[in-house]
């Protein structure tokens, strides 16, 4: 078995014994040089697309079957599986490309959303002189400049804080930062810099200011990971790869040599998912691109192969945007357990993570309590007192499973590669696996550059060093402008189209239907509080959308940012997409209940849905429980130990508050722990205590409560003896 790391050599130029080990020296306009080039070839080189729009599905799905042999079949549609397509096509190689789910249904989802070259690597290269993790560093920041370059829609640099508490840290980091910004030469995205104690608490208020010395804030990039997966893909299909989701491996076809005798991989049993339809698809190469489920198809090719991927399992978890500055990362390099956590703004929301526990690897990975709470814990270390850090703000939570890999060449078997590696079976099946978002695409190069030598295809060199993707052309940051003038689009929904699909958002824009509305003349959302609209859900069936999940998760990003906004527009969502797709009934409620359990289980409902059950304890203060008491009398008018939606109208009429019926079954539903239409008196003091405790947040039943009752206080007439018996 051929087994090469990947890791590209680097030409080291410099004085000094640390330069001349790590080559910390380039010069920059050699640097500089060096990437113009690579840009300037992959626009001379790349032909203009083969299709003005991606084919649809089904034109896919005939282009697979109805081709006697293609020269690369890809299996997987991640990051790594869609650029390995968009390498090879772009050097004239017909492509194919399956996956068994969605395009970024796995791991490449559910990251961090950071473009970044790892400081923590390079903290790592120079403390032991490591040459293999400086290049990794080094390649990772090429990769982070190109991805910054060919989709600038989805992507930007965001400066993160670095807090220091001890004064000896202070230069320690600085150094450290500094020569990441030197690694990067001329891909650097601005330099970092030191900031006082005050200057930090301004840049970041809600930051802990005991014992704080001040911080050094670096830049990395940042981009709508699922999106960005998804922008290869659909620029693959659209430079001629034929490309289908929910297309499942069955099994591996081989055939004997003639030439050696021996069998070889020459394609795959394929299965469409939503039709349970069955062909083959051959191919002079086929490439494993699975993530972590790498060595289930390298034991399709050899079931006694070594396992080479050790999963692990990393949690993230979302709350509201005050949680952070707009603009302002932030890094705890040393948590309580030694690992690092991130917190960053993401889409107007706060992003915090990761964990790293070993995990199996599974088509469905669910975030525990246990390591949503580790987060929580964590942020509570660096978030002022004053901020009070509630289990009830986590509005979404998942887990994705990191393919890490070992190299069955090692000494030492079990030692887990710190970069991607590119293994080629005896019988041909070439296997992408490990690496890091950042790098796909030169892990695809790698890749097809192993595939073209194995298998002698005639394929020049790769061409998609700045070669950009689906959107990213004609975008600029005032594109929205004219959106807003064209259209009559809200401002924020015309900002969310034109950072989501680029020069492409016109078209969404041509589908938004008219809202009736003074303003905005056009652009019905999907839920208030988000601004995505009901024309997304049209144009994602486009971008191969075929399931509720697919919407709610990848085309929009609802259930990553809200599970509760998410549900509250699925009925809606499947509607749209029922219309398109002819859905009967039957279709319908299954596409509902399987993006409820989608929810529930993989984006962190069941975690939060828990914090309030029939089980959870009432700890409140006597003087507490009076006044909730009180309170729910109010609307519990007749003493009855419940409260309706009958009685909830009539409070609210009596305040001249007018609340559809819908809306208020959806508010009581959400405390009606034993769901049977009606809150109980200790359903509702359950409420208020986990409300106390900060496990429950955003109840809008709480709220509602709150809120009547004032109202209704501030109506209470006053007695005569007040003003002294008249006038």
């Amino acid at each position: 078995m051929a087994f090469q790391k990947a890791v590209k050599g680097t030409v080291l130029v410099g004085g000094g014994a640390l330069a001349t080990v790590l080559g910390l020296s380039h010069f920059a306009h050699y640097k500089r040089k060096q990437v113009n080039l690579a840009f300037v070839e992959a626009a001379d080189c790349v032909s203009e697309p083969v299709n003005r729009e991606p084919p649809s599905r089904e034109a896919q799905i005939l282009t697979l079957k109805n081709t006697s042999e293609f020269d690369v079949l890809v299996i997987g549609g991640g990051a790594t599986g869609s650029g390995c397509a968009l390498d090879a096509v772009t050097r004239g190689l017909k492509t194919a490309l399956v996956e068994r789910d969605d395009f970024s249904s796995g791991t490449s989802s559910r990251s961090t959303k950071l473009i970044h070259g790892g400081v923590r690597y390079l903290q790592k290269a120079i403390m032991k002189l490591d040459i293999e993790q400086y290049r990794m560093v080094k390649e990772a920041l090429h990769e982070r400049a190109n991805l910054l370059e060919i989709a600038p829609h989805l992507s930007a640099p965001l400066p993160i804080m670095l807090p220091v508490y001890k004064w000896w840290q202070l230069p320690y980091y600085w150094v450290g930062i500094k020569l990441y910004d030197l690694v990067a030469g001329s891909n650097c995205l601005k330099s970092s810099y030191v900031l006082s104690k005050s200057r930090a608490l301004e840049h970041f208020p809600m930051l802990q200011k005991d014992k704080l010395v001040g911080a050094i804030v670096y830049y990395d990039g940042q981009h709508n990971d699922a999106r960005m997966n998804l922008a290869i893909a659909l620029t693959a299909a659209r430079y001629g790869a034929a490309t289908a989701n929910y297309m499942e491996v069955m099994s591996l076809l081989k055939k004997t040599d003639p030439q050696t005798g021996k069998e070889r991989v020459s394609g795959a049993r394929c299965k469409d998912v939503l039709t349970g339809e069955e062909f083959d698809v051959r191919a002079k190469c086929v490439i494993n691109a699975t993530g972590p489920f790498t060595d289930t198809v390298r034991k399709m090719d050899d079931k006694d192969t070594t396992a080479i991927c050790q999963p692990s399992a990393g949690v993230h978890i979302v709350m509201p945007g005050y949680y952070s500055p707009e603009s302002m990362g932030l890094l705890d390099p040393a948590t309580s357990d030694g690992r690092v956590i991130f917190f960053l703004p993401w889409q107007k929301m706060t992003i915090a993570g990761t964990t790293d526990t070993p995990t199996d690897v599974t088509h469905h990975p669910i975030p525990s309590e246990e390591d949503i709470n580790f987060i929580l814990n964590e942020v509570r270390n660096y978030l002022s007192c004053d901020v009070e850090v509630r289990r009830g703000d986590v509005l979404a939570a998942w887990s994705g499973i990191r393919p890490l890999v070992t190299d069955p060449k090692s000494a030492d078997t079990k030692s887990i590669s710190r970069n991607h590696v590119v293994d080629i079976s005896e019988s041909g099946l070439i296997t992408i696996a490990g690496g890091k978002w950042t790098t796909y695409r030169s892990m695809a190069e790698d890749t097809i550059n192993a595939a073209v030598k194995a298998h002698n295809l005639k394929a020049g060199p790769s061409r998609t060093v700045g070669l950009f993707l689906q959107g990213g052309k004609d975008w600029s940051p005032t594109l929205y402008i004219r959106l807003v003038q064209d259209y009559g689009l809200e401002s924020e929904v015309a900002q969310h189209l034109a950072a989501t699909y680029g020069d492409k958002a016109f078209e969404v824009a041509k589908m938004a239907s008219v809202t009736g509305k003074r303003w905005p003349i056009v652009g019905v959302r999907l839920v208030s509080e988000f601004p995505y609209i009901e024309a997304e859900v049209k144009y994602g069936i486009k971008e191969y959308a075929c399931t509720a999940v697919d919407m709610i998760s990848r085309r929009t990003r609802l259930a990553f940012l809200n599970v509760q906004a998410a549900e509250e527009a699925l009925p809606r969502i499947v509607e749209l997409m029922g219309r398109e797709l002819n859905w009967d009934d039957s279709k319908k409620e299954e596409e509902l209940e399987t993006a409820r359990k989608f929810l529930y289980y993989e984006m962190g409902y069941k975690s939060r849905s828990e914090q309030l059950t029939d089980r959870s304890e009432i700890s409140l203060l006597p003087s507490d429980i009076d006044r909730y008491k009180k309170r729910f009398h109010k609307f519990d008018a007749d003493q009855k130990g419940f409260i309706t939606i009958v009685d909830v109208q009539r409070v609210l009429e009596s305040i001249n508050v007018q609340m559809d019926e819908n809306t208020l079954h959806e508010i009581l539903n959400e405390v009606d722990l034993n769901k049977n239409g009606q809150v109980e008196l200790n359903e509702f003091l359950q409420l208020m205590s986990a409300i106390q405790k900060g496990r429950v947040s955003g109840s809008r039943l709480a709220i509602l409560m709150k809120t009547a009752e004032e109202n209704l206080d501030r109506r209470v007439p006053i007695p005569v003896d007040r003003s002294c018996g008249g006038l």
